[in-house]
């Protein structure tokens, strides 16, 4: 897999399939929560010798041909975040323990800058980046930071 690429939609062919409006397209593919099912499988069948973790719950997204595992994650209006799933919502909380497993866990992030669907933008980010931010105190406290930070910050860093 390349370290940066665009992966590209025709908006309008799109909306006459699932005849909805262009609108209706657009709203749901910039959903960080939608939107991820379908990236996965693009990224699977665009990239040969990829797969799909066995389930939602696995903890990891897709598996590259070497075993190694990763972590597909939106860019989204409100940023993007490195910590487990489970830390991330109302009521829930950073736990560093987790967030060093989860890392741990994993080979790396592929990141899609959704906010620019129907074009988005992805990012291949290996973990040692994560960890290096994170030790910097360039992730927030929640291991989280905003679309601006990543794009204008750390995509440039971004070492593999």
């Amino acid at each position: 897999m390349e370290k940066r690429f665009k992966l590209t939609w025709d908006e309008q062919e799109l909306a006459r399939a699932f005849r909805v409006q262009t609108s209706d397209v657009r709203e749901y593919l910039t959903d960080g929560r939608r939107v991820s099912f379908i990236i996965e499988r693009r990224l699977k069948w665009e990239n040969p010798g990829w797969s799909l973790a066995p389930s939602e719950g696995a903890g990891y997204d897709l598996m590259d041909p070497d075993g190694q595992k990763w972590e597909v994650r939106s860019i989204t209006r409100g940023g993007v975040y490195f910590n487990p799933s489970a830390q991330v919502g109302s009521g829930r909380a950073f736990n560093e323990e987790g967030f060093q497993q989860k890392l741990a866990d994993i080979r790396g992030f592929i990141l899609s800058d959704i906010v620019g669907f129907p074009v988005i933008d992805v990012f291949v980010v290996p973990v040692q980046n994560v960890l290096r931010w994170h030790r910097a105190g360039r992730l927030g406290t929640n291991a989280k930071v905003s679309r601006a930070v990543f794009l204008n910050s750390l995509a440039s860093d971004i070492q593999h």
